[in-house]
């Protein structure tokens, strides 16, 4: 029987991942953005750790895509990185677990932690950033692959989401992840045309703290009408 995030199509998944120790960094605000999200429309929710995960979990019966984010001292990987996070998140209650498929260095073999996923009984999605990330997952077993990572791995953070990449997975595999820069609902649109079949959007529901950030860079560049 399928996982019942695989039966979704034109899905929206909300990720409630708040700013790590900002104001909204807790249990039940967690919680209530991600009732307020499916409330709003989504089909689905990201959370990042194994506590809010639980949390979440015991909120709602929907989908979540669940993860571990770690800054690593032998690796530039955060996204799952760990055979025990695949765990923690599999007990919690995630439907999905979510892990960095970047072809870099890191502490346990990307095989691996897909194969331990599988071995949970959840699927795995490979967060990427070229299309060759994905390829290489997809051959190792991973159930559905994201354009979350597109542009985090060097350079300048990106501000639009990479429709190309999402292009190009889509012909590898029809479960296809749109994640990153997914600021307008316009964008989400777009992902969709792309290939996509599920569009994650995050921050821009989620982050009022980047929001906010980003109108007051706008306003800070223009030239105000004056008297």
């Amino acid at each position: 029987m399928p996982n019942r995030i695989q039966t979704l199509e034109n899905g929206l998944i909300v990720s409630c991942q708040p700013v790590t120790g900002g104001p909204m960094d807790s249990a039940p605000i967690v919680v209530a953005f991600a009732l307020a999200a499916l409330a709003g429309g989504a089909q689905g929710l990201r959370i990042e750790s194994a506590a809010y995960v639980r949390a979440v979990r015991a909120a709602t019966d929907a989908p979540i895509i669940g993860l571990v984010k770690r800054d690593l001292d032998n690796s530039p990987v955060r996204i799952t990185p760990w055979i025990e996070d695949v765990d923690a998140l599999a007990a919690a209650g995630a439907d999905v677990i979510a892990y960095d498929a970047t072809q870099r260095e890191r502490p346990v073999p990307t095989a691996a932690l897909i194969e331990r996923i599988r071995a949970t009984g959840k699927l795995a999605m490979a967060d990427c950033s070229i299309v060759a990330d994905a390829r290489q997952a997809l051959d190792e077993g991973a159930d559905m692959v994201g354009s979350t990572l597109s542009g985090y791995t060097d350079g300048p953070e990106p501000t639009e989401p990479d429709l190309e990449l999402i292009g190009a997975m889509r012909a590898l595999t029809p479960y296809v992840v749109a994640e990153g820069c997914i600021r307008l609902p316009r964008h989400a649109g777009e992902a969709l045309n792309a290939g996509a079949r599920l569009v994650v959007v995050g921050s821009a529901i989620t982050r009022p703290e980047h929001v906010t950030s980003w109108f007051r860079a706008d306003m800070d560049g223009a030239v105000g009408v004056r008297p």
